[in-house]
This record gives C-alpha cells, sequence and structure tokens, in this order.
C-alpha cells in the first residue's frame, strides 16, 4: 500500500499534534506500541523462545517494555538489557510491571529474538560505550533481531551501522530513513492510535488500520 513516508522531524510534529490536540497521552500510545510489538515478537517466537528486549530510560524503552509485559503475560521467557538506569516517571513504572510480570534483568546466554526498543527517533549519534556494546553482543548473536520504530545505530542515510535488524515494527506512519534499508529487512507499520482527523491535518493518508493494526511495507 502506498502511505507518504515522513521525516523524523515531521512524524515528531504529527506525534506532538495528537497529544496537544487530542488528549491521546504519551503512555496510551505507549501502550499501543508496545502491544502491537509484542504481537509482531509472538509471530516470530515459539514456546520456548528465549527473548532479550534491549531498553532505555525513554519512550522508546517504555514501548519495548509493555511488550515484555504482554509477552511475560503470554507465557513467554521474556529478558531485559537494561542499557542505563531507569529513572524517568513512564518507563520506571513500566519497568515495574514487567518485572511483577515475569520478565527477567539481564542478557541470557542463548537469545532467540533479540529486540532493539533501546532508543527510537530520539537518539544522537555518536550512541554511549554502552549501547555501542549491547548492539556488539546483538549483532554477534545468531538472534532474529527487530527494532521499534527505527534502528538504532541507523545512519541518515539508512545504512545499519548499528543494530542489524532483521525486521523494523515503526509507529503510525512510514519514516523516509527507513526506505533505504536494505532489501532483507522486513518493515511493518502499526496502528498508534492517533485519530484520522491528525492524517488529514497533515495532508498524508491515513494507513487501512481498521482492516489491519500491523502493516507490513
Amino acid at each position: 500500500m502506498q502511505v507518504t513516508s515522513l521525516s523524523l522531524e515531521a512524524f515528531k510534529e504529527m506525534d506532538y499534534w495528537a497529544v496537544e490536540k487530542y488528549n491521546l497521552s504519551i503512555e496510551l500510545m505507549m501502550e499501543n506500541a508496545g502491544l502491537q510489538l509484542a504481537r509482531l515478537i509472538a509471530k516470530k517466537a515459539t514456546e520456548t523462545s528465549v527473548i532479550t528486549i534491549g531498553v532505555g530510560n525513554g519512550n522508546n524503552g517504555g514501548g519495548g517494555l509493555v511488550a515484555a509485559r504482554r509477552l511475560a503475560a503470554w507465557g513467554f521467557k521474556v529478558n531485559l538489557d537494561l542499557v542505563v538506569p531507569i529513572t524517568k516517571d513512564l518507563p520506571k513504572a513500566q519497568l515495574e510491571r514487567a518485572l511483577l510480570f515475569g520478565a527477567k534483568e539481564g542478557i541470557p546466554e542463548t537469545t532467540d529474538i533479540w529486540v532493539d526498543a533501546y532508543l527510537g527517533f530520539s537518539q544522537r549519534l555518536p550512541l554511549s560505550d554502552a549501547f555501542v556494546k549491547s548492539i556488539a553482543l546483538a549483532n554477534a548473536s545468531s538472534a532474529f533481531k527487530i527494532s521499534l520504530d527505527i534502528p538504532i545505530g541507523i545512519s541518515k542515510d539508512g545504512a545499519l551501522l548499528g543494530f542489524k535488524a532483521d525486521q523494523v515494527m515503526t509507529l503510525a506512519a512510514p519514516k523516509i530513513i527507513l526506505e533505504k534499508l536494505p532489501n532483507e529487512v522486513d518493515v511493518y507499520m502499526a496502528d498508534l492510535g492517533i485519530p484520522k482527523a491528525v492524517y488529514n491535518h497533515f495532508n498524508i493518508a491515513m494507513p487501512n488500520f481498521s482492516k489491519n493494526q500491523l502493516i507490513a511495507l
């Protein structure tokens, strides 16, 4: 399907508009993102899969922690790579919930599915050594790799210099930066709960989320 791709700056503006004009809280969007991410991971997982979700101290990490909670609730083995201390209110609350639901802290010896919810579209290069170390561990593993929104360490021209994602689940609309990913990377677009009026305001077609909330691009 053809939906207009956005720059990261345009998506930030769209995101902000949804929050300000429609009282669509960050927490609600985080819950939506995390549920869709969990659904995508579950498609790839088996009952015995070991899942590692890498998170940072921001909204992208919060989405990863929602996914961890949902997957743990469904009975999957979920581990959390906590690269930095989780101190912000929303991610901290999501971390507490994920741990209560059975997610474990730390990187296991072997991982079948490694999820990058480290930084998202607010990332700045160069990355800190802690993130570089986690990316290296992930890339050296045989795990299937999934990124939330955009892969950590992606260059401005879409080169996968950091996390070598096999799948990317982008939120609400396609991003221009993802158009230059290698052909073998599967990109999905997830419904974030943003209303059609916001898409209309920015003069872009709303994806057909009424039929499918997770669309392969």
